[in-house]
């Protein structure tokens, strides 16, 4: 997938499309896609969902939504990422530049893409 500036709804929409398009789903079924309270999130469920809008028809047929709850930062598996990758890479270091933190952040991310046990606990809702 590539890679966004910024994030909007429109990129929201735009990052499921090719996700689907790249893996569709079976007939009658659809990916849950959990989504947090970023003001995009909420537009995408808003345009998709809430105004059923018939440009977003794809999105419908493939992708249930499930939302989270306010302030369930214990839910959502991201969350826990985010707090790992800034203990272990950036917590009480100094980098000279905001090109030196983005490597770094991003060297942590592509350590996180391969498959772990640790993303696999993080992601278990038992």
């Amino acid at each position: 997938m590539t890679k966004p500036a910024r994030f909007n709804y429109e990129t929201v929409i735009a990052s499921i499309r090719e996700f689907i398009t790249a893996h569709p789903v079976p007939e009658g079924k659809r990916y849950a896609l959990v989504m947090g309270n970023a003001p995009w999130h909420k537009k995408v469920i808003r345009l998709v969902e809430t105004e059923e809008q018939p440009e977003y028809e794809d999105i419908r047929k493939s992708v249930a939504f499930v939302k989270l709850p306010l302030y369930s930062p214990d839910l959502n598996p991201i969350e826990q990422v985010w707090r790992i990758t800034r203990r272990e890479n950036t917590h009480n270091v100094f980098f000279s530049n905001i090109k030196n933190l983005a490597e770094t952040v991003e060297n942590a991310f592509l350590a996180w893409a391969k498959p772990n046990q640790q993303l696999v606990t993080l992601c278990s809702f038992k």
